[in-house]
This record gives C-alpha cells, sequence and structure tokens, in this order.
C-alpha cells in the first residue's frame, strides 16, 4: 500500500478518485493533543467513492488547514479492513481515536 502526496483538503475534489479508497486527512501545521503523544494525523476514512468523501469533508470542515491523501497502490483488496487496522494502530499508538473520528460529521 501506498499513499499518494498530501494535497490541501480544499482541493481534495480534484485529486481523490472516484472509486473505493481511502483517505487520511492530518493538520497542516502543528500536531494534536492525544493521550499518548501528539500527532498530526486527525481522520481515517475509507470511503466506496473517495470523490464524493473528499468533497463532503472538505465543505464540513470549510476553512480549516488540513491536509488529505489517498491509496495509489492498492495491495489488499479490503480497503475497509486495511482502514480499520490504520485506525486500530493509531488508537493503540496514540490512545484514542483521530480527533475528527469523535466528532460529528
Amino acid at each position: 500500500m501506498r499513499f499518494c502526496p498530501w494535497y490541501p483538503l480544499a482541493e481534495a475534489g480534484d485529486h481523490a478518485p472516484e472509486e473505493d479508497n481511502v483517505l487520511q486527512l492530518r493538520l497542516a501545521h502543528g500536531l494534536h493533543d492525544y493521550p499518548r503523544g501528539k500527532s498530526a494525523m486527525v481522520l481515517y476514512e475509507h470511503a466506496p467513492d473517495a470523490r464524493a468523501a473528499a468533497r463532503r469533508l472538505a465543505e464540513a470542515h470549510a476553512g480549516a488547514d488540513l491536509l488529505c491523501r489517498h491509496l495509489i497502490e492498492v495491495d489488499d483488496p479490503d480497503l475497509a479492513a486495511f482502514c480499520a487496522r490504520l485506525r486500530a494502530e493509531f488508537v493503540r499508538r496514540f490512545g484514542a481515536v483521530p480527533v475528527l473520528e469523535s466528532t460529528p460529521r
């Protein structure tokens, strides 16, 4: 699995593919405090249509200085399970789900 380079969330609708994929969002600057450390990561999301999800996220977080990226090389056909593993590893390491996953979207 390999992700593309980061791009501004506001431009995600122009970059994310219209297919099953995994999106990651991070702070463009700084780190968020989690119970067991700091991380710029704020969201992992699996979506059957990554472009539609990216546009929804960009609208929901308009004005926020966030970056987005998506998978460009996929080894595991079960992207929902892959995203769940990413999230579980984050929770194991930082002690909480990414901050935007704990707020309503």
